[in-house]
């Protein structure tokens, strides 16, 4: 599953953007916003996803259950 941010939530501060190591977040109509085919849950980066650990409003950076679980290669 990919990650997504909650819209009515984010505070556009922006420090998930450049925390991302796949550059699957950015800015659209002043929220942030993570591209699912991107995303790979920080899987073989970190042992927590990155856009969660920085980003300053609880439950704002959580999984997206529409996308199926990411498989490392």
């Amino acid at each position: 599953m990919a990650y997504k941010i909650i819209a009515s939530q984010c505070t556009a501060c922006s420090a998930c953007e450049p925390e991302c190591p796949n550059v699957a977040i950015r800015e659209k109509n002043g929220i942030f916003v993570i591209d699912p085919k991107k995303c790979t849950e920080c899987i073989g980066y970190f042992d927590e996803p990155k856009c969660v650990e920085v980003c300053p409003v609880e439950n704002t950076c959580v999984i997206d259950k529409a996308y199926p679980r990411y498989q490392a290669a």
